[in-house]
This record gives structure tokens, C-alpha cells and sequence, in this order.
């Protein structure tokens, strides 16, 4: 493959708006495992919301994929692929980075996210009469000191 035809290539898929009409992949290959990616994204994107339970499984395909992302992209960028496979590559970049934008598009439900705040909130409250009541803190040393 000639150089102007791998930056072509790389301009492709740095288009912004490259994802626009593309499909996620049925099945990626990433770190050696056969992910069904496209059954995943959307079993994931159908409840809308990401579950608390849900959370971990989904940050850890975000970060398997962007990996997996970066790795195909430098591929394209640097290793002596015919233009077969370098059209292979753009083609998955540009699937994994439909499947992302459908991933990071996802919030936990507003539930969820007020019941955490509160829990958040409840416990600095507690902690800040804890260390009150004991003498401990900030205020500690000019109580002490009189």
C-alpha cells in the first residue's frame, strides 16, 4: 500500500462523523477473545439506563475496546498491510467506534444516581458530627487548646 493511500485511509476513519451510517460489528476479535459485540451493545443499549450491577461489565468493554481502537489504528498507521486489509481495519475502527458511542451515550437511571447522592451526602454528614463529637478535626486543636 502507498503512503497516500494509508493516510487516506487514516483520514477516514479521524472524519468526523465517520460513524454515520455504519454498522457495529456482528463479532470482534479482541485480546485474542471473539467478543459479539453488536448483540452486547444492543442488550446493553435496549434497557436504556446501565444498571449498578451492569456498571463494571460495561466500563470494562469501553476499556477493551478503546484499547482494541488504538491497537488496529496503529496498525493501519504503521505496519506493511495491503489495501485489503488496511480497508479491513478502517472498517472495524470505525464499527468499534459506533459501538462506543452507543456504550458512553448510556447514564445510569436518574434513580440510581439521586439514591447515590444522598448515600454520598448521609455519610459526610455523619463523618462530620463523628469527628465533632469525638474532638477529632479541624476544630480539634483550638478546642484542646483552651
Amino acid at each position: 500500500m502507498k503512503e497516500y493511500e494509508r493516510k487516506g485511509l487514516l483520514e477516514r476513519v479521524d472524519r468526523e462523523g465517520a460513524t454515520i451510517g455504519s454498522r457495529i460489528p456482528e463479532e470482534i476479535t479482541v485480546q485474542g477473545e471473539p467478543i459479539a459485540l453488536r448483540e452486547f451493545v444492543f442488550e446493553i443499549k435496549r434497557r436504556e439506563t446501565i444498571p449498578k450491577g451492569e456498571r463494571e461489565r460495561v466500563e470494562r468493554a469501553k476499556r477493551n475496546l478503546r484499547r482494541e481502537r488504538r491497537e488496529r489504528y496503529e496498525r493501519l498507521e504503521e505496519a506493511d498491510i495491503g489495501r485489503e486489509e488496511a480497508e479491513a481495519l478502517v472498517e472495524s475502527i470505525v464499527g468499534i467506534d459506533r459501538a462506543l458511542e452507543a456504550l458512553v451515550q448510556l447514564r445510569p437511571s436518574s434513580i440510581e444516581a439521586e439514591i447515590e447522592a444522598q448515600t454520598m451526602a448521609d455519610r459526610k454528614r455523619w463523618m462530620s458530627f463523628l469527628k465533632q463529637a469525638l474532638g477529632t478535626g479541624e476544630d480539634a486543636t483550638t478546642r484542646g487548646g483552651r
